[in-house]
């Protein structure tokens, strides 16, 4: 439940962000006309990443069950993929993403309202389709039957949108370089997991061999369905009983990738810390003194 709930936060924070930084504009330079616009797009959005992430569950009902874990296995190493890029991409343009909204929106507002709806839409859509496909695979590897995962990624992202309105108001201010560094990390810890089972599944296809050959079997010592065994399954999707090939992969995958996310360089320095749009009518910063 942990693991779904981080994915809920994170995702849904990236997108609370986005929305705060374009909403948070127009109102400062009084363009309190293009909001529909803008809500219209992110509604859009929204309804979209909500739509895709139905078809992803309902669609693979109707599969067979070796089309099913092909499927499954599939979109996994491509949600892993695209976490994997969101996570570095976030890392090196954190600090400019302020003033690459701003621009695209002076832009928007040049050419119009189908423009501004676009705008809004991609910028939202993206965050929205990565966290609905992510979303639809953590849930997936660490299903056990209850709908703790479910509830995990709503209460992630419930959370999300009170901390994006917080920030909107101007009520809470956190060092968000650190928190997606942190937060970064242990989404590449869960991508691990989930990319392990991905492998799982495509071998419970006849897609990818070494089904039978277990790397260990712990599963007289850790009991999957004991809360120890559900707890180490939530957070890091751990399987008691891998395969080589699941545990090669997990390690391959972890090692590099954590290395070079949390190598003290750029974003990760702490030196440029992300700033949330500064509340409309809130005081402006002092000048400098000459």
């Amino acid at each position: 439940m942990f693991s779904n709930y981080l994915i809920g936060l994170r995702e849904g924070l990236e997108a609370s962000l986005v929305v705060c930084i374009l909403i948070a504009y127009l109102v400062k330079t009084g363009r309190r006309d293009a909001l529909k616009p803008i809500w219209a797009g992110i509604g859009v959005a929204l309804a979209i990443a909500l739509g895709f992430g139905c078809a992803l569950e309902f669609g693979s009902q109707e599969l067979t069950f070796k089309a099913q874990e092909a499927l499954g296995g599939s979109l996994s190493v491509l949600a892993v993929v695209l976490v994997t890029w969101m996570v570095f991409w976030m890392r090196r343009t954190a600090r400019h993403l302020k003033a690459e909204l701003h621009g695209r929106l002076d832009a928007a507002l040049a050419m119009g309202t189908g423009a501004l709806v676009a705008t809004a839409f991609l910028a939202v859509g993206r965050e929205g389709l990565e966290t609905a496909l992510f979303v639809w695979a953590s849930v997936h590897a660490a299903s056990d039957g209850t709908p703790r995962p479910l509830i995990g990624v709503a209460l992630g992202l419930a959370t999300a949108v009170l901390l994006g309105w917080l920030f909107y108001r101007g009520a809470l201010r956190i060092n968000l370089a650190r928190f997606f560094t942190w937060t970064g990390g242990m989404l590449v810890v869960v991508a691990a997991g989930v990319l392990a089972y991905g492998v799982h599944d495509l071998q419970e296809a006849d897609l990818v061999p070494g089904l039978t050959k277990l790397a260990f079997d712990i599963s007289d010592t850790v009991d999957p369905s004991s809360w120890y065994g559900t707890l180490l399954k939530g957070v890091f999707n751990f399987q008691p009983d891998p395969t080589v090939l699941q545990v090669t992969v997990w390690l391959l995958y972890l090692v590099p990738t954590l290395g070079l996310f949390l190598a003290p360089v750029g974003f990760a320095s702490g030196k440029g810390k992300v700033k949330v749009p500064d509340e409309p009518g809130s005081r402006p910063s002092k000048a400098p003194q000459a």
